[in-house]
């Protein structure tokens, strides 16, 4: 198959699947919010809303461009990301979602693909930015997204998590170390 035709099909299923899970998201958002979870990070979050559409739309624009074949190599490890994707959504569970949301009483997931990789959905993402537009040809969309999307995570995304994550432990140690309230009976 053309790489002009399959540009527009690949990006529609991308954009479908993307909607998908943000419903999924949201409603573990509104879970996670009713048990009390503290969001971090919510000054960077508008720019992986900036990336991700942005990305579909070069990757569709750019490879109906390209008047070569479908690359298969780059379409197989596309596809082959998105078991990995739902390993990690499936390990996660109710605390999966585009946030960083700390739940209290939470524990740290290390399941799953948690057990060999400290942020694995971040490790799939960046393989389908660089696979999905190398597919069609669009080598450009793949190398700048993949560099802008490792600026955001190495330099702003990972670090706004590491810092949630030893607040809330943190607060937890000072929680459990003082024991019951003074006067308490």
């Amino acid at each position: 198959m053309k790489a002009r035709h399959a540009a527009p099909l690949l990006a529609g299923a991308l954009v479908v699947q993307r909607l998908l899970e943000l419903r999924v998201a949201r409603a573990n958002e509104r879970w996670a919010q009713e048990r009390g979870a503290v969001e971090y990070g919510r000054e960077h979050y508008q720019l992986f809303f900036v990336l991700h559409p942005a990305w579909l739309l070069a990757l569709l624009l750019e490879g109906r461009r390209n008047g070569g074949r479908v690359n298969g190599v780059a379409l197989t490890l596309l596809l082959l990301a998105q078991p990995l994707r739902y390993w990690v959504i499936r390990a996660l569970g109710r605390y999966w979602n585009t946030r960083i949301l700390i739940v209290p009483g939470g524990e740290r997931v290390t399941a799953g693909p948690f057990r060999y990789l400290k942020h694995p959905n971040y490790a799939v993402v960046a393989l389908e930015l660089a696979a999905a537009p190398l597919a069609v040809g669009a080598w450009r969309t793949a190398l700048a997204f993949t560099l802008l999307n490792a600026a955001l995570l190495l330099g702003i995304r990972i670090p706004a998590e590491e810092r949630a994550l030893r607040t809330y432990l943190e607060v937890e140690r000072q929680a459990t170390s003082k024991g019951p309230a003074a006067g308490a009976s």
